[in-house]
């Protein structure tokens, strides 16, 4: 027993380790009264879903217990149960099994094992401490510690030569990259020189790119393992997003650009730039987390520095791209 929940001797972040056996397992042709009658004076380890089995113990349904509270004593729980519950496998990890919980709108997930049978279920209990750790987990993640683990404490009490280990590969990419974003900007030197205003929104432009694709890091590192959505559904939607949040400070640079620079081309071309380097940065900020979560490499390492000089190479290059068409 440990934080109040009663854990098995499988792997700590399994659905397995969490577990409970003595759940209610009722036949589908049993009535809700006779289910009341055998339920009444026997203790379960948890009460919050009545499991519907057939013969062979394979789950058929699921009835929540405020459900079956209601339920006339004539109903059968093969009629009352809903089919196809969702359930997960034993080892599964937890992440998951909270995510179905969230999904489903479950106080309790059923296991099952690989042919159906039930084992058991994760209680309420369980399920609460699975959701601390998982918050906990991505907390540290983002701020660059890779679990709640003595990994995760080693990563900042560790020797400084081991830290700098770690996290210095990532910024040498940085490093490299910032050469580039350099090269970028010196290949239009001579746009540079002939209209001095184009560099005075340079560093706006990249903060606002980096800006948008932190704010979108934050969400994807928190957000990824609870989705069930399609990573191509979550990448159209993150970019619709971000070409929103570009069209809105694009709208508002416009008539300061205009007002101060008297320039109507350049403002147009401030405006246009931050739109689409909002789309690229708000989707660059969700690929790269779950390219490398899927890599098997800690996202708060690579993500950031590898982001920033993607979204920052990328944002010259839209910025100098607009401007050589449509103000110089």
């Amino acid at each position: 027993m440990r934080d109040g929940v009663r854990t098995t001797g499988h792997h700590p972040e399994t659905a397995a380790h969490y577990l409970v056996a003595s759940v209610p397992r009722v036949p589908p042709g049993d009535t809700a009264w006779a289910v009341r009658s055998r339920l009444a004076g026997f203790a379960y380890e948890c009460m919050d879903l009545i499991c519907v089995t057939d013969e062979g113990g394979r789950l058929l349904g699921i009835v929540p217990v405020a459900e079956f509270a209601a339920l006339p004593d004539e109903r059968t729980m093969g009629e009352a149960m809903r089919r196809d519950p969702p359930s997960v496998h034993a080892d599964v990890d937890q992440e998951r099994v909270a995510s179905v919980a969230l999904h489903h709108v479950l106080s309790a997930v059923p296991v099952v094992d690989r042919t159906g049978h039930l084992l058991g279920v994760v209680p309420p209990a369980a399920l609460l401490h699975i959701l601390r750790r998982e918050h906990v987990e991505d907390l540290h993640r983002i701020a660059g510690i890779g679990r709640e683990t003595t990994r995760a404490r080693e990563a900042i009490e560790s020797a400084p030569l081991r830290r700098a280990r770690d996290r210095l590969p990532w910024l040498v990419i940085g490093l490299l990259g910032s050469m580039l974003a350099t090269a970028v900007v010196a290949s239009f030197e001579q746009a540079l020189s002939s209209k001095v205003a184009i560099a005075f929104f340079v560093p706006g432009l990249v903060y606002l790119a980096d800006a948008i694709g932190t704010q979108t890091e934050a969400v994807a590192v928190r957000g990824l393992s609870l989705s069930h959505s399609r990573l191509a559904q979550l990448v159209g939607g993150e970019l619709r997003t971000g070409l929103i949040i570009g069209v809105t400070l694009g709208a508002l640079t416009f008539p300061a650009v205009w007002l101060v620079f008297r320039d109507v081309a350049l403002a147009a071309a401030v405006a246009l730039a931050l739109v689409f380097a909002g789309g690229v940065a708000s989707t660059i900020g969700l690929l790269l987390p779950w390219i490398l979560q899927r890599l098997g490499t800690d996202p708060a390492y690579g993500s950031g520095p590898l982001a920033t000089i993607i979204q920052d190479v990328l944002s010259l290059v839209i910025y100098f791209a607009i401007v050589s068409a449509m103000v110089l």
